[in-house]
């Protein structure tokens, strides 16, 4: 298996130990052990569907012998009325399965169809969209695979595959250029180096990494700058290094920012403020 499907299959077996508990007594008291059923996946809400292959993991990793059939794949358009996907198997295992291939599936494509009202807002532009960490403990992995489904970029995953010296970092350490070189020195020492990207609150901060630090930086975040500070901190950096926009990008403005020319916009609003869509699995008996 990849990294992700172990990562997954340890969700899987949290989330299902968390909702079955000692069992499931609705089920067991009223369900044959050995009955099998069908199930449908009816959407109710247009947007972009995520989860198809979640949900087609969930049930194999509960019951490996059971058959999924899928209508429709990840990142398709959806509209109210359409079949997502068929899963024949024990009853018990339809039913064990089916609020955490709701939930994925539902906060997955809300997510995918904010990211895609998005990138649909840059197609043209040089800028890429990136994600960020504001996740949902212990669901990151599922709502940064929607923002790939969407069609925006992973940012960094955590806190171990990228150097990022925000400005907590920049004050504790003592100065931007003070916590670039210590940065630097210490990702240099690594086995396997890291990307370095640094936080920077004004055109001062992009001026001193220009003059200083522009050959160990990776990656400059211009956060909380204006589009015209944007433009002018571009100018000064002169594409030596990526430039990311960060704070308060949305909808309205986003494309303002792409007309700078800056590499990425990053959003955290794609994952926090990004609402579920409406899904049901419905179920049938099977003789």
């Amino acid at each position: 298996m990849n990294s992700f499907d172990i990562a997954l299959s340890h969700l899987v077996n949290q989330a299902i130990k968390e909702d079955i508990g000692s069992g499931d007594h609705s089920t067991l008291s009223c369900i044959p052990i050995t009955q099998k059923g069908k199930a449908v996946l009816k959407i109710k809400e247009g947007g972009i569907l995520a989860g198809i292959e979640v949900a087609k993991k969930i049930f194999n990793q509960l019951e490996p012998d059971s058959c999924f059939t899928a209508f429709k794949k990840d990142g398709d358009k959806i509209q109210p009325g359409e079949i997502a996907f068929e899963i024949t198997a024990l009853v018990h295992t339809i039913l064990k399965g089916e609020r955490l291939v709701l939930n994925c599936m539902q906060r997955m494509s809300g997510i995918a169809t904010l990211t895609n009202s998005y990138t649909s807002l840059l197609k043209g532009y040089h800028t890429r969209l990136l994600d960020t960490r504001k996740t949902t403990p212990n669901f990151r992995l599922l709502e940064k695979e929607a923002v790939k489904i969407g069609g925006g970029i992973n940012h960094r995953f955590g806190l171990y595959d990228m150097i990022m010296l925000k400005d907590n970092h920049i004050d504790y350490c003592g100065g931007i250029i003070k916590a670039i070189d210590k940065a630097y020195d210490y990702s240099s020492n690594l086995e396997n180096p890291l990307k370095i990207e640094v936080e920077t609150r004004n055109l001062e901060d992009v001026q001193l990494i220009c003059d200083h630090a522009i050959d160990k930086v990776d990656r400059v975040m211009l956060d909380n700058f204006s589009p015209n500070l944007v433009a002018e901190a571009l100018t000064l950096i002169n594409g030596k290094i990526e430039t990311e926009a960060s704070g308060g990008i949305n909808q309205s403005n986003i494309q303002e920012y792409a007309q700078t020319g800056v590499d990425y916009v990053s959003v955290g609003g794609l994952i926090h403020q990004a609402q579920s869509i409406d899904l049901s699995l419905k179920a049938s008996f099977v003789k």
